[in-house]
């Protein structure tokens, strides 16, 4: 496989790492709601009802505007399809529903050609737009891959030419799973390849003069997501290009966990300022979506207002040259968790990220007080057995728990707290910088010191007494706390300073509504938290969120550290959020899947509505369950289809007979 090497810019993927600061891109009109530019990031989804269904899909659309949505999007997959648009399009208009519509196009340009000229804009795949996947690998030359190129352009110019004739935006969708078998030999599976992908058709359409494009470059791996995006606006700057970016994390799955990974890929990006428009991608009523999306977005309408009152600038602008002062060894576009030294041979390292949690409010009274994080007592047997998600720390502050806690969990303490204690096994003191600069009295084993991203230039840190026993506790209270918690890290890499940080964020919330409140816990710590951990930053997290209970917590700190790949605690289900193609109901069977395989810790189980979203889409799955037919199921390991055309009603033991042979199943616990 020849791989072109990457040509980087000096990390140039945004306009600043160290303050918030959108990037303008280029304005594109889509009927009368314009995106890029000055205008506000807009929100999107699709619906998820047969697009011959007229009267289904406007009903949906319908709740889909009222809950938010700015764009519908409709699946075409062949021209009777495209052509209902109109009849669709037709109705929303007569009962007073202006929101552009965006034909969802795969495989089939003739659909494509046909949906251009009724919708506001279309969407197409490069992967499958002109290409094959069968997951071949072919040795091109480079005049063979240019051939191939002329081929695609032939394909592809004549949708081109009818969106400049009746004014249709276009989006160019790279999905991670859907790269074709041609870029996939040059490219390989990376981000790199995904950029291309979309650059190839990019080069096209402004070789015909067409500049009316949307990108996206959507994987269910937010790690993936977010380096491709990078990549991409990187790329497309060196080409002197900057069109609006659509965001998504595809087939993010559904609940807590569907939000968390949606905002760890999303919100990492948002928080530097990325991002024209939002469609979080939920096995749930497609309704469902918007709130989510606009809970993500709305968080920065207070950082654009303050950026606009102190800079006015545009796509000329020169970017800041705080992209000369990032450390070596750091980029944006690869994973690589930052080297720490092992304290006390149990954070920093080669350690998973740690949990910490606070119970100094909480009742010390009683054992069961430690079930919500993780460790369930059996008042029966007087012993703890632990959960698949078990905390590493708690926080008791100054408060003395009257029972045994179990002999794996480690206490921390404020330092005067700590001292007076007579006991001090597996108690460890967090201090203030000043406490620890100044004490007499250190633990020989692990040493906790709570600062914020300026106290690195402080007096007081040149003074510290550094050991192997020394760990951060980095705190932030600036609007834009990530931002400013990566100077930290960046700062300290100048120094060369090994020591383990936990992240700590703090959250409150005004809303009295429990499930409102515990969603934008889910959506603001997966964004801060996520947005450092994705790119190796942390050796621990810290959720403070005192209006929230303990059990949600630990579950949230969990579902950033599997979204982001850092720590994994439980089975996961790359679902997508169904569309008219899907053959069977996707939340229906997701939750069967779910209730039977959820204790398989580690394994990742592919959900997709029909053969678009799968295998390709699940590329990153272990096993794959895929409407292949009407009432039909086609099972995958892998990419690689085991079972196909069974029966719905028998498709999830045979899911499971496979998981068996392979090994990999285990009998869940009563």
């Amino acid at each position: 496989m020849h791989t072109p090497a990457i040509k980087l810019l000096p990390g140039r993927y945004c306009n600043s790492l160290t303050e918030y600061s959108r990037f303008v891109t280029r304005e594109v009109f889509i009927g009368d709601v314009p995106m890029g530019g000055n205008n506000p990031i807009r929100i999107q989804s699709m619906t998820t009802t047969d697009t011959m269904d007229t009267i289904g899909t406007v009903e949906q659309s319908i709740r889909m505007i009222n809950a938010g949505c700015e764009y519908v999007r409709i699946t075409a997959p062949s021209i009777k399809e495209a052509q209902n648009l109109a009849e669709i399009k037709k109705q929303l208009r007569q009962r007073g529903y202006t929101a552009p519509l965006v034909a969802d196009i795969h495989f089939t340009p003739n659909a494509a050609e046909v949906a251009a000229r009724i919708v506001e804009k279309v969407r197409v795949n490069p992967g499958n737009y002109a290409d094959k996947k069968k997951f071949d690998q072919i040795d091109y030359t480079d005049l063979q891959y240019q051939g191939e190129l002329e081929r695609i352009y032939q394909k592809f110019a004549p949708l081109v030419k009818i969106c400049k004739e009746y004014g249709t935006a276009m989006r160019i969708g790279t999905n991670h799973g859907s790269l074709s078998d041609r870029i996939m030999s040059r490219y390989g599976d990376t981000p790199q390849g995904m950029v291309e992908s979309a650059m190839e058709f990019m080069r096209m359409c402004e070789t015909l003069n067409y500049y009316n494009l949307v990108i996206s470059m959507k994987s269910s791996n937010p790690q993936v997501m977010v380096q491709a995006y990078r990549l991409l606006v990187e790329t497309m700057v060196a080409e002197g290009m900057n069109y609006p970016l659509h965001l998504g994390v595809t087939e993010a799955g559904d609940g807590e966990d569907g939000r968390i990974k949606s905002a760890v890929g999303i919100g990492t990006l948002l928080e530097d300022g990325l991002g024209d428009t939002v469609r979080v991608s939920l096995t749930e009523e497609p309704e469902a979506e918007a709130p989510v999306a606009i809970a993500l977005v709305n968080r920065y309408s207070e950082r654009l207002k303050a950026e606009r009152q102190k800079v006015k600038g545009n796509f000329t602008d020169p970017l800041p040259l705080t992209f000369n002062l990032l450390p070596l060894s750091y980029s944006p576009y690869e994973y690589k968790k930052r080297y720490t030294y092992e304290a006390n041979a149990f954070i920093g390292g080669h350690m998973v990220p740690r949990v910490v949690v606070d119970l100094s409010e909480a009742n010390l009274k009683d054992a069961s007080v430690l079930n919500d994080a993780g460790y369930i007592y059996s008042s029966l047997l007087d012993k703890y057995n632990m959960a698949e998600q078990s905390v590493d720390f708690v926080f008791l502050g100054d408060e003395l728990p009257s029972f045994n806690l179990p002999a794996n969990l480690k206490q921390l303490y404020n330092y005067p707290t700590w001292q007076k204690l007579t006991h001090k096994v597996n108690c460890h003191p967090v201090f203030t910088l000043s406490e620890y600069v100044y004490a007499d009295d250190h633990s020989s084993a692990l040493n906790l010191v709570r600062l914020k991203p300026a106290d690195i230039d402080s007096e007081e840190f040149g003074l510290l007494p550094f050991s192997n026993s020394l760990v951060f506790v980095l705190e932030t209270d600036t609007l834009h706390g990530m931002a400013d918690q990566r100077s930290f890290f960046f700062k300290m890499e100048e120094l060369e300073l090994e020591v383990p940080v936990i992240i700590k964020r703090s959250y409150s919330f005004e809303t009295q509504d429990s499930e409102l409140k515990t969603q934008n816990l889910q959506l603001q710590a997966a964004t801060d938290l996520g947005a450092l951990l994705i790119d190796g930053f942390g050796d621990g997290i810290w959720i403070d969120a005192p209006q929230i209970d303990t059990k949600t917590i630990t579950s949230t700190a969990f579902g950033i550290l599997q979204a982001t790949r850092s720590r994994i605690s439980k089975t996961e289900y790359i679902s997508c959020p169904s569309c008219g193609r899907t053959l069977f109901d996707l939340m229906v069977t997701t939750q069967m899947i779910r209730s039977r395989t959820s204790h398989l810790k580690g394994l990742k189980i592919g959900i997709m509505g029909c053969i678009v979203n799968g295998p390709g889409e699940m590329a990153d799955a272990d096993y794959g369950y895929v409407g292949s037919g009407t009432d039909k199921i086609t099972l995958y390991r892998g990419k690689e289809a085991v079972k196909k055309n069974i029966s719905a009603a028998n498709a999830l033991d045979e899911l499971i007979g496979i998981i068996r042979e392979d090994g990999n199943w285990i009998e869940p616990s009563v």
